[in-house]
This record gives structure tokens, C-alpha cells and sequence, in this order.
């Protein structure tokens, strides 16, 4: 099967120019049904890569897909909204790609489907989870207080303290990715913001 699925690939219609500056409207016709149809495979993208953190502990007492079980679970018994919960599940999503700066990947990713603070707490949790263990590895502890004063501090701290510092916890309860798909497919059915979001709607 895999083999007459790439065959059938390779002998879709495609554009015929070299150089984007030669493409025309037929052209891009073609590649935009192709987009939304790749578009609408995201969640399963998603999901798919959450799934590389299973079993990849990095020396913590769990590893790192039941952290994010355990984050997004703690959020969704609080009672946090489906975005909030989304968020709480990807937020370290970008671990794999992204070991200097996961929290700006996994921000990306859910950028276009969340609300600003979200977004932002997504985006610098990193620098206020930090406040739980910097200090021992020769870093500011108080980094976080670079972001003292902005609207969403609060929120953020909030986000590490009550969710995301406490997700470590081996006898924990938390519910499979499996309860979370349905979330994660209606957070990213359609964009809120996205300078793509046009090329996405259905004709």
C-alpha cells in the first residue's frame, strides 16, 4: 500500500514553473488545494510528533509525553478552556527540535489557533519555570522579572506553578493523549490569525 500511495503522489498535477516569479494563477490553484488539504492534517502531525517524547525521560522522575499528559491534565481539571489545555499539552512539544529554545517552538505551532496571552504564556514559560531550578544549574533564578510589570506575568507564573512545575509526579493520574485529540483537533481547525488563513478557506 505504501508503495501505490507514493506512486499516486508522484503523479498528482503539479505547477509547472522553475522559479516562483513564473508561476501563474493555474499554478497556484493547484498548489492551494494541495495546502488546504495538507493544512487540515496538522492535528495529526501534531499528535504525531507529541508522540516522540514517550519514553524520553532526560533524567526526570517521568518522561517527557507524561509530563505533558500530566500538565494538560492538572489544566483541564481546573477547568482551564480547550485552548488553555492544548497549550498546556504542547507546550514542551518543541524539546525534540528545539533544545535551546522549546518554548519558542512549541509557541509557533499554536500561535495562529490561541489567544494572545496563551500565546504568551506558551512562548516564556521557559524563563518563569526556570524560577524552580536555575539555581542550581549556575543560572538567574530570577530570570522571569525580566517580564515583571507585562500583562500576562501573572498568568504565566500562574501556568508553572500550579501546572507545569507540579507535572512530575510518577503516581499521578493523568489522562491519555488519547482524551486530548479532540481538543487538539478543534483548537487547530481553522486559524484565528494567519497571513495564510485566506489561501485556507474553502472556495
Amino acid at each position: 500500500m505504501g508503495v501505490h500511495e507514493t506512486i499516486d503522489h508522484e503523479n498528482r498535477e503539479r505547477a509547472k514553473f522553475r522559479e516562483m516569479k513564473q508561476g501563474t494563477a493555474e499554478d497556484w490553484a493547484i498548489i492551494g488545494g494541495e495546502y488546504r488539504a495538507f493544512a487540515k492534517g496538522l492535528p495529526d502531525r501534531v499528535l504525531d510528533h507529541l508522540k516522540l517524547l514517550d519514553g524520553d525521560f532526560g533524567g526526570f522522575p517521568v518522561d517527557r509525553l507524561e509530563h505533558s499528559l500530566q500538565t494538560a491534565t492538572r489544566a483541564h481539571r481546573d477547568g482551564r478552556d480547550e485552548q488553555y489545555v492544548v497549550m498546556a499539552l504542547l507546550h514542551d512539544i518543541g524539546d525534540t527540535l528545539g533544545s535551546y529554545n522549546h518554548p519558542e517552538v512549541a509557541a509557533s505551532i499554536i500561535k495562529p489557533f490561541v489567544s494572545e496571552e496563551v500565546h504568551w504564556i506558551c512562548q516564556n514559560h521557559g524563563a518563569f519555570q526556570g524560577y524552580y531550578y536555575f539555581h542550581f544549574l549556575g543560572m538567574d533564578q530570577n530570570a522571569r522579572d525580566k517580564f515583571m510589570g507585562h500583562p500576562h506575568y501573572e498568568a504565566c507564573r500562574e501556568f508553572c506553578e500550579k501546572y507545569d512545575q507540579s507535572a512530575f509526579d510518577p503516581d499521578y493520574d493523568s489522562e491519555p493523549l488519547e482524551f486530548f485529540e479532540p481538543m487538539v483537533r478543534r483548537v487547530m481547525e481553522k486559524p484565528l490569525a494567519s497571513m495564510y488563513a485566506k489561501a485556507i478557506a474553502e472556495e
